[in-house]
């Protein structure tokens, strides 16, 4: 039996306006090779000067990761040859990183928890974008110089479910902070996979092969089930040395398969050594105390829906897992509506009907009226099965749920007249139902309920239906 050895290096491109060196803005999706100046395509004579902001989103995930601020930090050249590295080397912390011993916390479905540590975050300039059509290759420098914070966790994850836990929760710690977009698509926020195993039982740290730039959890999640796998199977064959090296290896989508990129190297490697046209970064106690400020977390808002709102641990991880969520929730439950009720229709059965392209942020039924639906399901206006017809409505169609509600005619009647009536002419027509029920058959009351929903339409309230019903027949 063998015990997997995960550490992730995540790069969490930072939302500032322009470049970390350089004034250059950082959009995406821009023409290539026009966001670019003399610094960040490296000429000669070109000078870097530090984005400011930058360092005060490092302030805000130190304090987020619970992590401790080195209030003087050192930039090195970190030297290696890409094609889209124009200036040869990047600017990199190694020695001193700004943001130094963190930890993230994962939840899992079962109620249970773990912490993971984070050993650094640095701050580094991207380098550019390579793309490669048959036998041509482009290089687009727009990206180049653009800040990024490079989070580097322990080697305390063993599965691949750890992993994405990990990843997810980071993913949305940065976005509830607001230092990254974090859109994976765009590369906004990638990780490099570390993989190891080692025999149960074993403390030793083995070989380990970095999968490189990743930038989908399904994606990441497969790449570690295959690597692990290949990894265990020339253990048991015994050409473990020989298939399993230090190297940086890619995922292929297509194949399922990682496979060799180069050799993976070391810190002598990058021959690091401190960047002579920066000086070393200090930052006060003013500067930490003032961006230390957060707004609430994930965990943090958590644990207030499970006080505030009665929610289950589960289900209140579910909707924290976003901001864009949360706050939908939260405006959900100012209609005034039950914390239960909420988080079914918004979970189960809003999330159940988006479509490709269609998210929380863009949702054709916004938080409001999903909390009038819950509302008038509450107050006994409409049933629930009706109500699942007025969301598939107003899915497709811009209108309140009032007027769809009188539109379709769903609104469920609860005037104990109107439904004795119903009531009365039903046992009036099953008179031999009637003393079979009272001779002890209890199973003819789900009868004589299911013919008073038919009469009404599906209109009458099932409780008035089975209130009335019970004092009828006894």
């Amino acid at each position: 039996m063998f015990e997997v050895v995960i550490g992730l290096e995540v790069h969490a491109q930072l939302n500032t306006k322009s470049k970390l060196w350089c004034g250059c803005a950082t959009s995406f999706g821009e023409k290539p090779n026009t966001n670019v100046c003399p610094t960040c395509l490296g000429l000669p004579g070109a000078l870097p000067v530090l984005n400011e902001v930058a360092v005060h989103k490092s302030i805000q995930l130190a304090k987020a990761l619970k992590a401790k601020v080195n209030q003087k930090s050192i930039f090195n050249r970190k030297n290696y040859f890409y094609p889209d590295l124009p200036t040869g080397y990047q600017i990199s912390q190694f020695e001193v990183p700004v943001v130094d011993k963190g930890e993230v916390t994962i939840d899992f479905p079962d109620g249970t928890s773990k912490t993971i540590g984070v050993t650094r975050a640095h701050l580094e300039n991207d380098a550019g974008k390579s793309s490669h059509v048959g036998n041509i290759s482009k290089v687009d420098l727009n990206r180049a110089g653009t800040p990024l914070l490079e989070i580097v966790s322990e080697p305390d994850m063993r599965s691949s479910e750890e992993a994405i836990l990990y990843m997810k929760k980071l993913h949305s710690i940065v976005r509830y902070i607001d230092i990254s977009d974090a859109n994976m698509q765009e590369g906004s926020f990638r990780a490099d996979v570390n993989i190891s195993i080692r025999p149960k039982g074993d403390d030793k740290l083995y070989t380990r092969c970095e999968i490189k730039n990743m930038n989908s959890f399904k994606f990441i999640e497969k790449a570690i089930k295959y690597e692990v796998n290949r990894q265990i199977e020339a253990w048991e064959d015994g050409v473990y040395d020989q298939e399993v090296v230090q190297e940086t290896r890619l995922f292929d989508v297509n194949t399922g398969e990682t496979r060799s990129m180069r050799g993976k190297e070391d810190a002598a490697d990058y021959r690091y050594f401190p960047d002579p046209d920066l000086l070393p970064l200090v930052i006060s106690d003013e500067l930490i105390e003032k961006f230390s400020n957060i707004p609430e977390l994930p965990d943090e808002k958590k644990s207030r829906f499970v006080k505030e709102f009665g929610l289950k641990e589960y289900d209140a991880g579910v909707i924290c897992s976003t901001k864009e969520m949360a706050q939908y929730f939260e405006d959900m439950m100012s209609c005034g509506i039950t914390g239960k009720t909420a988080t079914t229709w918004l979970t189960v059965e809003l999330l159940a009907r988006f479509t490709d392209g269609i998210n929380i942020t863009n949702s054709p039924v916004d938080a409001i009226k999903l909390g009038s639906l819950v509302k008038a399901i509450e107050s006994g206006d409409i049933s629930g099965k009706a109500a699942k017809e007025v969301l598939d409505y107003l899915m497709q169609n811009d209108d309140s749920v009032e007027n769809v509600i009188e539109k379709l005619g769903l609104k469920q009647v609860s005037d104990d007249g109107a439904i004795l009536a119903i009531i009365d002419e039903i046992i009036a027509s099953n008179e031999d139902k009637v003393e079979q029920y009272k001779a002890g058959k209890e199973k003819l009351f789900g009868f004589f309920v299911g013919q008073t929903m038919k009469a009404s339409k599906g209109s009458a309230n099932p409780q008035v239906v089975n209130k009335l019903l019970k004092e009828r027949l006894s």
